[in-house]
């Protein structure tokens, strides 16, 4: 694969559009199972989606992004071992309620990825990045736990072999080649193995750009 993939607006909003159709398939009765192997029931992982979509656009924001923490927004737990969030979805909405909620966050991300200049820079734990670094790594996080979720809705989920190379060029040079690029993201976050590779109990991506490395 090559060094530099361009990640785009697009490319997000396609994945996010695309996990929206599989999670529209629900039945309502299934959002209280448990998002595969995550500790998160189902709507619980969907408000965790959203908030990283939300959070991702809130780093871009600022006219000057911050190169050293995060938008100090404040994440809570609804409960012990829950996912600490700022985006929480009103439950009285229900499941159609839930998904307009993952929709307009990653509309938001969508948003600033195509309104950011390429040469800002936006902090990130996994290292400061640009507006690319940040769609990149919102598909990541769709791709991933819409795996989560359609494992606990019992939904089928085979993403685009192209959208999943881009971002494993993106964000995760370490990962072996020579397999599909579904099954090695899977296996770079940790939810599956690879021939010769065991899964993963450990992992991160690299965020930064790769010329801001040179």
């Amino acid at each position: 694969m090559s060094e530099h993939v361009a990640v785009t607006a697009d490319d997000l909003d396609r994945v996010v559009q695309l996990s929206l159709a599989t999670l529209r398939r629900a039945p309502a009765s299934a959002w209280d199972a448990n998002a595969g192997s995550l500790q998160w029931d189902c709507w619980e992982t969907v408000e965790h989606l959203s908030d990283d979509l939300f959070a991702y656009a809130a780093q871009l924001a600022p006219r000057t992004p911050p190169l050293k923490n995060e938008i100090p927004f404040i994440w809570e737990r609804r409960r012990p071992g829950g996912p600490a969030n700022a985006i929480h979805a009103d439950r009285k909405a229900g499941p159609a309620g839930l998904l307009q909620v993952l929709e307009s966050c990653g509309g938001f991300l969508v948003a600033m990825v195509r309104l950011t200049p390429p040469h800002v820079r936006a902090y990130h734990g996994f290292g400061v990045s640009d507006a690319a670094g940040f769609a990149a790594m919102g598909i990541v996080e769709t791709l991933v736990h819409t795996h989560d979720l359609a494992e606990g809705l019992g939904l089928p989920w085979n993403p685009p072999a192209d959208l999943c190379a881009k971002v494993l060029t993106r964000l995760f040079p370490d990962v072996p080649t020579g397999a599909e690029p579904w099954p090695t993201l899977l296996w770079a976050t940790g939810r599956a193995e690879l021939p010769g590779h065991p899964r993963r109990t450990q992992w991160r991506w690299y965020g930064t750009p790769q010329g801001d490395l040179n």
